[in-house]
């Protein structure tokens, strides 16, 4: 919400201080208020243009213009139901008002529609070789492969960007310095980049072990030669709701038998299964953990995804699955490498 100081204006000021107000706020809103404090009115650029060309003075008061019955929400609504009655309005502001009318906030069309801001930390995985793309790999690494015209790990930057994610670390082993030489501190997608430097394979768990100060809230981590379109906002959300301690995305599996499997009971033949359809969900590489999950990685050791939330389930912690239903591509062959190239356009522009 705005600093209301800014755009506020009392009864009986004049069209032209009005005007100040308007545009030193840069908000082509003002919103005028009685002496205790209640709304009363909302003045818009376009009330000011009306009335200029109404022959109407600069000295009038304002008034004479303000629209007297402004469309407002409570201060207590949900951001989502301020947002639906403003399409549903066609209007850019929103002023909130308790229940006695005073006037309480503002709100705008922008801010609503933008991403809400996540402190949450979002870890990528960054530090495999790629043997499997040969020759592809052998100056570059796999994460820094460009699909679409940028480098996979970009792609994955910018998706989380989209969702409000801010800070990241991403933890670097095979040729770290064409990673860090092409992202820096990421300033220049408006975010903080931080790197983990392994020296030695730390596995998909270990590098989250040299974090150098545990987060206060849960933190994301990926694989960063992914491509998909999940929506991160909803898997912490999922994560947050659940009160798991991790929670692991999964991606349904289908795998078709080739042969007509056989039913046997003892030495008899009670069926034939042909080529029956096996489905199963596998780790799709995206994570949410507790910053208390930390301290069950080991320090300086290979440690993995799995066995990490192997000793969760030991220990009794909630652990939850989140289904992608969205794109998702394990680029980890040149056959996955390809069919990214050709999928990129139609799920990614």
């Amino acid at each position: 919400m705005k600093d209301l100081k800014k755009i506020k204006v009392s009864l009986g000021s004049t069209i032209r201080s009005t005007i100040q107000i308007i545009d030193t706020s840069a908000m082509q809103i003002a919103l005028v208020v009685s002496s205790d404090g209640k709304l009363v009115g909302t003045v818009t650029d376009g009330d000011v243009r009306r009335a200029l060309l109404a022959g109407i003075s600069l000295e009038d008061i304002v008034d004479k213009i303000m629209n007297k019955n402004p469309t407002v929400c409570s201060v207590d609504e949900d951001r989502e139901i301020i947002l639906t009655r403003m399409k549903a309005k066609g209007i850019h502001h929103m002023p909130l008002v308790d229940a006695s009318g005073f006037l309480m906030g503002l709100e705008t069309i922008d801010e609503l529609m933008a991403p809400k801001k996540r402190e949450n930390i979002v870890v990528l995985m960054a530090g495999g070789l790629g043997s499997r793309l040969g020759p592809l790999t052998e100056d570059c690494p796999k994460p820094m492969l460009k699909i679409g015209g940028r480098p996979i790990l970009e792609t994955i930057l910018l998706n989380f960007i989209e969702h409000g994610f801010m800070k990241f670390y991403i933890s670097l082993n095979y040729k770290p310095e064409v990673i860090t030489e092409y992202f820096g501190d990421g300033s220049q997608w408006g975010v903080e980049i931080s790197y983990l430097h392994e020296d030695k394979k730390l596995g998909t768990a270990g590098a989250l072990s040299l974090i150098p100060k545990k987060p206060t809230q849960a933190l994301l981590v990926m694989n960063g030669d992914l491509l998909t379109k999940i929506n991160f906002s909803h898997l912490l959300d999922s994560h947050l709701k659940n009160h798991a301690k991790g929670t692991m995305c999964v991606r349904e599996y289908d795998f078709q038998v080739p042969y007509g499997v056989v039913k046997i009971d003892n030495n008899r033949i009670i069926g034939i299964d042909e080529k029956p359809l096996q489905r199963f969900f596998v780790n799709a590489g995206i994570y949410v953990l507790e910053p208390e999950v930390l301290d069950m990685i080991p320090a300086d050791s290979n440690f993995d995804m799995p066995t990490l939330f192997e000793k969760m389930i030991e220990e009794k912690q909630n652990t939850s699955v989140f289904p992608i239903r969205e794109y998702w591509l394990d680029i980890g062959q040149m056959a996955d490498f390809d069919r990214a190239k050709g999928d990129f356009v139609k799920v990614f522009k």
